[in-house]
């Protein structure tokens, strides 16, 4: 039987990192944006500020139980539903993977907002890959989009990823989330150029809606849009809104599918029953939701509650 965790989540399949297994530092929605598009929902928790979220020592005993029988991993992942630089032991976490476990990649998921604080950068740069975000480069189009604590500017953000990127010798992967009608407009992709060439990632990932966000009026781009702003932003890009289905990838597994479909069949749920339910991570039953909409196994409506799923009529 496998071995409830309460931090560590998967391995799931991720659609960037292949097999990935997460590493949830804060509570869900603690986090320093409260982005349109989140499909987890509005943070409950917007804050700026660091500290120990959860137990710092109960994630390395953890780790250390999980990783001791060596499975199969492409990426150790810190994610979850919030930005885990928030947590203030990330460093320490991040050392004794080093030390333990080096023939793992760790990678980091995070919103790019607070590489500003120099104290931060040292912490992770052990790190092997950064997947920051930065979806606008004015402030004005920062705001609509991800609706951060008011302390945070978007110059400060853009010049804490450049510092990041001057001092980090790993992979930076930067994410764009296209919100049509907002970060495509010329000026704004003219922004983000200029502040690309700042921070000079490795490459762009271009990406935009799957499933409905916190704001019922963000519509997903078409490939075309995409297409035409990655033309734009004369970096090397590629689009991930279209990867492959993850039940193609090996560490997609049936069972956890096959879970989430019967306990659907039988009524209605949220992410939130799913994970009551089988008693799994949100992320990792995200990772199943994914695929079976995408392949019209299960429907998703919008009701009082939140977003519920139903098995399809077919």
């Amino acid at each position: 039987m496998k071995k409830k965790y309460k931090y560590l989540f998967g391995p799931v399949p991720s659609r960037r990192l292949g097999i990935s297994l997460g590493v949830d530092l804060v509570p869900h929605k603690t986090c320093s944006f409260n982005c349109v598009y989140c499909e987890c929902g509005r943070t409950t928790n917007l804050t700026v500020t660091r500290k120990e979220y959860v137990p710092t020592q109960t994630v390395l005993s953890e780790l250390n139980q999980f990783l001791s029988v060596k499975p199969k991993l492409d990426y150790i992942t810190f994610s979850g539903a919030g930005e885990p630089t928030l947590h203030s032991g990330i460093g320490k976490i991040v050392r004794f993977l080093k030390d333990n476990f080096p023939f793992y990649q760790i990678a980091l998921l995070t919103n790019g907002s607070l590489f500003y604080q120099p104290t931060l950068i040292n912490e992770v740069k052990a790190i092997d890959l950064m997947l920051p975000s930065l979806d606008a480069a004015t402030e004005q189009i920062f705001r609509k989009i991800n609706r951060s604590v008011a302390e945070l500017k978007i110059e400060a953000i853009i010049g804490g990823l450049a510092e990041l990127r001057s001092q980090f010798n790993g992979q930076i992967w930067l994410e764009i989330f296209i919100v049509p009608g907002l970060n495509d407009a010329e000026n704004e992709i003219a922004q983000l150029k200029k502040a690309i060439r700042r921070i000079k990632p490795d490459k762009i990932q271009l990406n935009t809606l799957d499933r409905p966000g916190t704001a019922s009026w963000v519509q997903p781009a078409d490939e075309q849009l995409l297409e035409t702003v990655a033309t734009r932003l004369d970096w090397p890009t590629e689009i991930i809104a279209k990867f492959k289905r993850r039940e193609q990838i090996s560490s997609y597994n049936q069972d956890i599918e096959d879970a989430v479909l019967q306990t659907i069949r039988r009524r209605p749920c949220t992410m939130d029953d799913l994970a009551a339910v089988l008693g799994l991570h949100q992320n990792e039953i995200n990772k199943y939701i994914e695929a079976m909409l995408s392949s019209h196994k299960i429907r998703q409506e919008k009701m009082a509650r939140g977003i519920f799923f139903k098995a399809s009529r077919n």
